[in-house]
């Protein structure tokens, strides 16, 4: 929509869109060019109009521009003026009084008449002009709405023109889908040939096996009819190669059914790629589920494929039944390996036992008291039984293990394999226990382990001791082990200690707290602050021990027991002491400690002596030959038992015994049974200052009935020997033992046992107990003192030595002392006095026993402290023998 030049843009903006202060304004007739100021209009508020940049235009003197044909006009007033009526203006107008005034005024109605025409053509002009505006605006109206709807009209077009494109391309699309899909089927699907194949094909290796077989059978008859000499058949010989496979090879089993496996679906694949429209690969895995799952088949249509799901389905289910047959028996032979004890040993620096025997709970005992100072300790049994039988047997013993773990274990110590179960290479200390019944025999398998051990090809960390029944098969165990090897000799301990003890009662009691763990034992441990300094000041150096001897370092370690006052520790040098644990004691400040002096000097003078031996050891000659080198000279050494004497003669001489050396004592043979009465009262059972019952030969292989044997002789002796003694000697008696009534048949027994020693040889922990209670026998627990003597070796062996030297003839034993050696009645000295006053006898005391206590004192403690002794009191001592 467009104006024209000429209109101000003020008057067009009026007109369209009229101001109400415009609207108000009032018309009066005056208001006309004739009387300009009776024109008056209402103040109009308006915005103020920016500058006309249009030149300024120039009037004519009727203020119309003289550019402009048509005299210039207010537009803003041009819609007001159009709707005035002329004609009322008209009649307002004054009439004139007379002609005349007409007439003289005529000059100037002419004027006002053409000013008239002017301005009336004005407003012509003015609403010719607003006219064409309007029009104008209706057609610029129409334009725009003509063009809207065409505009709109185009979008809807365009929209309707775009979705039948889509369904069209949508229909393409699905053209070419379906055309694809219908390509892709005909492709994939193969060949009525190729199916058919490979039906044949999953037939004819079904049909492989079963003709393999038939072929087989087939040939072996033949073969047999043709050669009646071949007993076995082809068929057979198959058989047992395949068993041999599985048999030999632990995972020929597991190969096998996986091969089935892969079989069956290779098969049953083929068999549906036959009957039905899948790829070979669809139809493989529908096999697949058809073997895991036999539910699976009930999609299948038609004949064939239903007979093919069918039989794969059972096929699948044989092939997991299979398989859970040899799950189940994994796991069975796992838990049945464990129960057994075949799984191996994951452990270091524990202590391995090798063997089974009745000293076992005892040995355990000691181990675990042993292992009690260190928390925690590990000790494995191996041994050629059933692992709960041998838990169960532990069990049973009723031993607090304080905190050690046994573990056991079912092999053969003769066998690498069963040897690197137990993890043979890493542990500490080897124990190999003696068998069970003749001595040779144990001892052979004792060597044979010993060189199994030695095979080992990871080595040994630790040492081996070796426990034997014969004394002179230890030179072979020694030469084959070497210096891995330590040996105890069972029987020629128990022997010694039982002549030990024998002599001087009460020395068993002694040897159950030194080889236990209970009390205090021995322990070898350098100290270099005592570099230096003299034995004889080392000896009360140490508050909680007692030093026995000394480790020569110059002497390629060797252990000198009981040592010169004057010998000074070199460095190197290692003390041997007496203490409670390993870290129990230290050296303190040297004590100013008097010596004093003996009140008395002399020695003990050897008595001829009376010995009788009921039953009979295979370590005979070497008891004999002890006996004679520590009895004084026209002592006797009667033997009761029931083997014969020419028998006994030449078993010892075939032990090495030559009866013609014997210097010291004199042997007295009697045949007889220990158990029968009769012949026990022909002996002067009264007259004999010792008697040993020993573990006959006969019976040793059985603790309990060995054990019953020499508990019945030793009521039988007692009993005997209480009706001979005289009854004021038995008055006597009463007084000290006073436990039971002068009536009872034990007071007796008691009153008896005053007068003669009695050691008996219990093999049987529990026989102790009773023999303990009744007081009728210094008695001395074989097996237990042996495994003690085990442990302490395994433990440390170098203590081996010191207990070597203290059980043999020659060189420092223990010793039972009198008190009046060292003191005299009353007098009030310090255990560390009267330890000074024992080396003036080169003896070193260890102990004492008071007059009225029943166990000795080892290691006492407060040694500084002075104490009242008297004469009846006892000390422990290691000394040379007499």
């Amino acid at each position: 929509m467009s104006f024209d030049s000429d209109s101000p843009p003020s008057a067009t903006r009026d007109w369209l869109f009229p101001s109400p202060a415009y609207i108000h304004s009032s018309y009066h007739p005056a208001n006309s060019p004739k009387h300009p100021r009776r024109f008056t209009t209402t103040p109009r508020i308006s915005r103020p109009h920016p500058p006309d940049p249009r030149p300024p235009r120039t009037f004519r003197n009727d203020g119309v521009p003289a550019s402009d044909p048509i005299p210039y006009r207010d537009f803003r007033y041009a819609g007001v003026r159009r709707r005035f009526d002329l004609s009322r203006r008209n009649e307002r107008l004054p009439k004139p009084d007379d002609a005349g005034a007409v007439s003289g005024r005529k000059s100037e109605i002419t004027a006002v008449s053409g000013e008239k025409e002017c301005t009336t053509e004005k407003v012509i002009w003015f609403a010719g002009r607003g006219l064409r505006i309007r029009w104008q605006i209706a057609i610029s109206v129409t334009i725009l709405i003509t063009v809207f709807s065409s505009l709109l009209h185009n979008n809807f077009s365009l929209q309707n023109q775009v979705i039948e494109l889509r369904d069209q391309i949508s229909k393409c699309n699905i053209s070419i889908d379906a055309t694809n899909s219908i390509k892709q089927e005909s492709d994939r699907r193969p060949s009525k040939n190729l199916k058919i194949l490979a039906l044949i094909l999953s037939l004819t290796i079904l049909s492989i096996p079963i003709l393999s077989l038939k072929y087989i059978d087939y040939v072996s008859k033949s073969r047999s009819l043709d050669n009646i000499s071949e007993e076995v058949s082809l068929s057979k010989q198959l058989a047992y190669r395949l068993d041999a496979f599985l048999s030999v090879h632990p995972y020929a089993k597991p190969l096998a059914l996986l091969v089935a496996t892969l079989l069956l679906i290779c098969l049953g694949g083929l068999a549906l790629f036959g009957v039905t429209d899948g790829s070979l690969a669809e139809c493989l895995w529908l096999s697949w589920t058809y073997i895991a799952d036999s539910g699976n088949h009930s999609d299948s249509e038609g004949v064939g494929w239903r007979l093919v799901s069918v039989s794969i389905s059972f096929g699948g289910m044989l092939i997991f039944a299979m398989m859970l047959g040899l799950v189940s028996d994994a796991i069975s032979e796992k838990l049945d390996s464990l129960r057994k004890g075949r799984s191996e040993v994951v452990e270091q620096n524990h202590t391995l036992i090798l063997g089974w025997s009745d000293k076992l709970g005892s040995l355990l005992n000691q181990l675990a008291i042993a292992n009690e100072s260190l928390g925690r300790g590990i000790v494995v049994v191996m041994a050629e039984q059933d692992k709960e039988e041998m838990e169960l047997d532990i069990a049973k013993m009723e031993f607090d293990f304080k905190g050690t773990s046994v573990i056991c274990r079912s092999g053969s110590p003769l066998i690498l394999a069963d040897l690197k179960k137990v993890s043979v290479s890493k542990a500490r200390a080897i124990i190999v226990l003696a068998e069970d019944g003749n001595a040779d025999q144990s001892d052979a398998r004792a060597l044979r382990i010993v060189l199994s051990l030695t095979g080992v090809k990871e080595g040994l960390r630790g040492h081996i001791v070796v426990e034997l029944s014969d004394l002179d098969n230890e030179v072979l165990v020694k030469l084959v082990g070497g210096d891995l090897v330590e040996t105890v000799v069972a029987h020629d301990v128990i022997g010694r200690l039982m002549i030990q003890c024998a002599r001087q009662p009460g020395l068993a009691q002694i040897w159950e707290d030194i080889l236990g763990f209970e009390n205090c034992e021995f322990y070898i441990k350098r100290w270099p602050q005592l570099d230096g300094m003299q034995f004889e000041d080392v000896l009360i150096s140490f508050p909680d021990a007692i030093p026995c001897g000394v480790k020569v370092a110059s002497y390629g370690g060797k252990i000198i027991l009981n040592p010169d006052d004057s010998y000074v520790l070199q460095e190197g040098d290692e003390v041997l002491v007496i203490a409670e644990d390993d870290d129990s004691y230290a050296p303190a400040t040297l004590p100013t400690v008097w010596r004093g002096s003996l009140p008395k000097d002399f020695v003990v003078p050897k008595s001829t002596e009376k010995i009788l031996f009921c039953g009979w050891r295979r370590d005979m000659e070497d008891m004999i030959m002890v006996l004679d080198a520590f009895l004084a000279h026209g002592s006797e050494l009667w033997m009761f038992n029931e083997v014969l004497e020419k028998e006994r003669d030449k078993k010892l001489i075939d032990g090495g015994l030559d009866i013609s050396r014997l210097v010291n004592i004199t042997l007295v043979n009697r045949e007889g049974n220990a158990v029968i009465r009769r012949h026990l009262e022909s002996l002067p059972l009264e007259s004999f200052d010792s008697i040993l019952i020993l573990a006959d030969e006969s019976v040793e292989d059985s603790a309990i009935q060995a054990d019953s044997r020499s508990l019945a002789t030793l009521l039988l002796i007692r009993d005997i020997q209480a009706k001979r003694l005289p009854y004021r000697d038995a008055m006597v008696s009463q007084v000290h033992r006073g436990s039971f009534s002068q009536g009872s048949w034990i007071g007796e027994m008691q009153q008896a046992s005053d007068k003669s020693v009695i050691i008996s040889e219990i093999l049987d922990p529990r026989t102790k107990n009773l023999l303990s209670m009744s007081k009728i026998s210094d008695y001395v627990l074989s097996n237990e003192l042996v495994s003690m003597a085990l442990a302490m070796v395994a433990e440390d062996r170098q203590i081996n030595d010191v207990l070597e030297e203290l059980f043999a003839e020659e060189g420092n034993e223990l010793h039972i002392r009198q008190a009046d050696l060292y003191l005299r009645e009353g007098e009030e000295l310090s255990f560390y006095e009267i330890l000074l006053r024992a080396r003036q006898r080169r003896e070193i005391v260890i102990g004492y026993r008071l007059a009225n206590a029943e166990r000795a004192v080892i290691n006492p403690p407060a040694k500084s402290e002075r104490r009242r002794w008297s004469l009846k009191d006892v000390f422990v001592v290691i000394a040379e023998k007499d």
